[in-house]
């Protein structure tokens, strides 16, 4: 140890005094510009860090919430859209059922109509070839009794009354 004391009077591993206290006096301003400066800044980049961090977790929440009360507004949108198309459905078919009704009831008074149009037809027909066949049934049964009577029955008076007597007589005959 002598060796070492004798070159310098200085031992290595023991620092000076000064060296130490102006080491303590860099330490505690270095420590004091940390703590005073350095430290809140990192908090405040911490704290700001942490606030973001649980908003973006809070915005996620609420944009999620967001997200389901629309996706459930959609829904229900959808289901009453739904009722509405069923209920146009069933409207249409009614209409459509009150629209065939009218129609088929249409065509069944035309086909009365026509049908009523066609029995007057037929009855009108029926009553003039009836006329017409009394007058040639009058004319030919007042030409057979002339034969047969061996008399003129040019009276067309008593030729009516004779062929009326005897169509009568044919009617009720028909009759029974």
């Amino acid at each position: 140890m002598n060796f070492l004391a004798a070159e310098g009077g200085h031992n290595p591993i023991l620092p000076l005094y000064e060296e130490i206290v102006v080491g303590g006096i860099a330490f505690i301003v270095l420590c004091f510009v940390l703590m005073k400066f350095v430290f809140p800044r990192m908090e405040q980049t911490f704290q700001a860090r942490v606030d973001a961090i649980e908003g973006g977790i809070k915005r996620a929440e609420a944009a999620q919430a967001e997200a389901n009360q629309l996706l459930e507004q959609y829904r229900a949108q959808l289901a009453e859209a739904r009722t509405d198309a069923a209920k146009i459905r069933d409207d249409a078919r009614a209409d459509a059922e009150g629209i065939r009704q009218d129609i088929l009831a249409k065509a069944r008074e035309e086909s009365d109509r026509i049908i009523a149009a066609g029995k007057e037809q037929l009855a009108a027909e029926r009553a003039t070839i009836v006329r017409e066949l009394r007058t040639e049934v009058g004319t030919l049964a007042v030409d057979l009794a002339s034969k047969i009577v061996g008399e003129s029955l040019a009276d067309e008076a008593r030729r009516k009354g004779t062929v009326d007597r005897f169509l009568s007589g044919l009617e009720s005959a028909g009759a029974r």
